[in-house]
């Protein structure tokens, strides 16, 4: 196939790609082994959306179904050219509302000039060809022939080696003599760079024919292929021409058009034609009025419908077939009511802070100006984006302020954003009145940008967990119904801890089971912070009640994050302790003992609550009893390890002081009833202290 393609198609280049191509899809080409390259030029031609889109299939397929080629265009009444036509002419300006359908760009260019000389009734194209002497003196001969004072435009699209090449052409002296070839009277007329033209490249040349006054202007493209344009200013007599006005408006409703002019001459033989366009927000241009004459020089506008068209523009087309001279426009005038103005005003009032914590309301406050005697209709809109450090943009909900009265009524701008979100560098933008929400004459003075900076939070949070109102140690005992508060405190006073995710919560059970807990029962009850920022105190608590009917050991297992999610320590909080429901007592020792000033009673308690009674009798060695110490004295008990916060000093029951000595003393207990009974572990060793229940101690002051 390789070897048919170079010797029956004709190659547009001299090292032509080459790939044999088995099919296209998007922006892939595959060729017969399969491999894909990307088509960097898929822009071409129908392959401007890729290659095989399936909308393309699928409306070629239902078309060819139909028809495919009928007749020359324009003939036939053929439906999809007919609306794609229509669809085209809403996206030009009025004048070009006609469209000449063509197959290819060389097709497209011959229209365009058939079209300029029937307009024009010019017939000033000339093509000829370089590729021999004989063609290139001819070229010769036409620029000698063109008259003095003629623009003349050179242009060239191809390539050919060797006739393209400026040595080709100045080789031709040696047949017509020197300083006499197509590479020289180009040179002479100004295409300077000519030697240049030694590689692939258009170009275009266009000088006045024997007027030194006129600079030459000529382009080179840097490839066969490239674009390029090149525009001339010249002078010259038309019959015909334009004057644009500048855009008026917007208007709040639209009333008449006063114009008025003259004649350069006596008798005039002007023709000017005054049209009236309008033009919508969305860009839409339609002319509502067209060719109003000489006799209609005052023209009621009061149809026009503002809401749709708050912008007009004249125009006014001038024709003298005679004099080709332009009617003198003296003026033309619209009459209309005009639409309110405001603006940002930050010298009269601007506040905002540069730098806010975490969480810290960004306070901005701006003054917003109406600057005419109209007031506004409604109520102003005001629109806010933040674009954060990812570059991603907040879109805050509009707010709406009260109605901006006439001047010089003045609105305070005030929107506090939450910055929860927006650690780092920010960008503000505001917009009062956005996307023209009401009429306004002008809107570049209604926005503002500014940068400012949240501080994030990078400390991590503290978490404390008690049972029943004590810190314990891994493997304590605990009750079989503890009261189990867990605290999560952050020093971000700007971001209270208000979410129950920030702290979750396990249970390992003795057969190893881990259990979650959620805030969603008496069970498990989550309070937040304080709502009222800055709070003094950022600490949320989580008071836990779990039931445990098991004998054994557990673990609780705590994670805690604060709201900018940084972890309370770099791994969970974890604690074993150990749970029996019977309701025992251990041994109570009494500590220090032997003691001077006072010694305190460390005891363990087991079950689910403590005994509802709880006495120490201190005895001497012959019974009798000089102490008794209640459960109110002994202070705060618990399921657990207890160290009595009271502490016996050696008196009686009337505080007198004992002698030293050793005294003996025994505990006493009820729970609903019934006396607990001995709780000993596994490492208590202990009962040789004591004889049928009773201890001793030592008194030495």
């Amino acid at each position: 196939m390789r070897d048919i393609f170079f010797k029956h198609i004709a190659q547009t280049s001299p090292a032509p790609i080459g790939l044999e191509i088995e099919r296209a899809e998007g922006i892939y080409q595959f060729d017969v082994r399969g491999k894909r390259f990307i088509d960097l030029i898929s822009g071409f031609s129908v392959a401007n959306i890729g290659h095989s889109h399936p909308k393309v299939i699928k409306a070629v397929q239902q078309q060819v179904e139909k028809y495919m080629h009928l007749i020359v265009y324009g003939e036939f009444i053929e439906t999809p050219q007919t609306e794609y036509a229509q669809l085209l002419v809403q996206h030009l300006p009025a004048s070009l509302n006609c469209i000449y359908f063509t197959n290819s760009g060389a097709e497209a260019t011959e229209g365009a000039l058939k079209l300029a000389k029937r307009a024009t009734g010019r017939q000033n194209n000339f093509e000829f060809s370089y590729m021999t002497a004989a063609g290139r003196k001819l070229m010769m001969d036409f620029m000698d022939s063109i008259p003095e004072g003629a623009y003349v435009v050179v242009r060239s699209v191809d390539f050919n080696t060797p006739n393209s090449l400026p040595a080709t052409w100045r080789s031709d002296t040696a047949l017509y003599g020197g300083g006499n070839s197509l590479y020289d009277k180009l040179k002479l007329a100004g295409l300077i760079l000519i030697d240049s033209l030694n590689t692939p490249r258009s170009w275009i040349l266009i000088y006045q024919k024997g007027v030194q006054s006129f600079e030459p202007k000529f382009s080179i493209s840097e490839g066969l292929y490239d674009k390029i344009t090149l525009s001339v200013n010249v002078t010259g007599l038309s019959n015909n021409g334009y004057i644009t006005s500048p855009v008026f408006g917007p208007g709040k409703s639209w009333k008449q058009l006063l114009w008025s002019g003259n004649s350069m001459e006596n008798v005039s033989t002007d023709n000017p034609l005054v049209s009236v366009i309008g033009l919508q927000l969305n860009g839409q241009v339609d002319t509502l009025i067209k060719n109003i004459s000489l006799a209609q020089q005052s023209v009621d506008l009061s149809f026009i419908n503002a809401s749709q068209y708050p912008y007009i523009q004249l125009q006014m087309q001038n024709t003298d077939t005679s004099n080709y001279t332009p009617y003198q426009l003296a003026y033309w005038r619209l009459i209309y009511d005009p639409v309110p103005e405001g603006g940002l005003n930050p010298g009269q009032y601007f506040t905002i802070k540069d730098t806010v914590e975490v969480g810290e309301p960004l306070q901005f406050k701006m003054a917003f100006k109406n600057v005419t005697d109209i007031p506004f209709s409604d109520s102003m809109k005001v629109k806010v984006v933040v674009v954060d450090r990812n570059n991603v943009s907040h879109v805050f909900p509009p707010r709406k302020l009260r109605k901006l009265n006439a001047s010089p009524d003045t609105l305070q701008i005030n929107y506090p954003l939450d910055t929860r979100q927006l650690t780092g560098s920010n960008s503000l933008y505001v917009e009062v009145n956005p996307d023209f929400d009401q009429p306004e004459q002008y809107h570049f003075n209604n926005f503002f940008y500014r940068n400012f900076y949240v501080r994030g939070d990078t400390l991590n949070p503290l978490l404390d967990v008690t049972f029943d109102n004590v810190h314990i140690l891994n493997g304590d005992m605990v009750s079989s119904k503890p009261n189990i508060l867990i605290k999560l405190r952050d020093e971000a006073k700007w971001y209270p801890i208000d979410d129950p995710s920030s702290l979750k919560i396990q249970i390992r059970y003795p057969n190893g089971t881990v259990r979650p807990f959620v805030f969603n029962s008496d069970t498990l009850q989550f309070t937040p912070a304080g709502q009222q920022v800055p709070v003094s105190n950022n600490t949320a608590t989580a008071i836990f009640k779990p039931f445990f009917p098991e004998d054994g050991q557990y673990e609780l297992i705590v994670t805690g994050r604060d709201m900018s999610q940084n972890n309370a320590g770099p791994m969970e909080y974890r604690v074993a302790f150990e749970v029996i429901n019977k309701p025992m007592i251990s041994n109570m020792m009494n500590y220090p003992n032997p003691f001077t000033t006072s010694t305190a009673f460390v005891f363990t308690l087991t079950g689910s609550e403590v005994p509802q009674n709880i006495r120490i009798q201190i005895l001497t060695v012959t019974g009798k009893i000089v102490r008794e110490i209640t459960k109110d004295e002994l202070g705060s008990l618990h399921i657990g390890r207890n160290i009595t916060e009271f502490k016996w000093d050696g008196t009686d029951q009337y505080g007198q002081k004992l002698a030293n000595g050793v005294y003996l003393y025994r505990v006493i207990t009820n729970l609903n009833g019934k006396s607990l009974d001995k709780y000993t572990s596994k490492e208590d060793n202990t009962d040789k202290y004591f004889n049928k229940g009773y201890g001793k101690m030592y008194l030495m002051r």
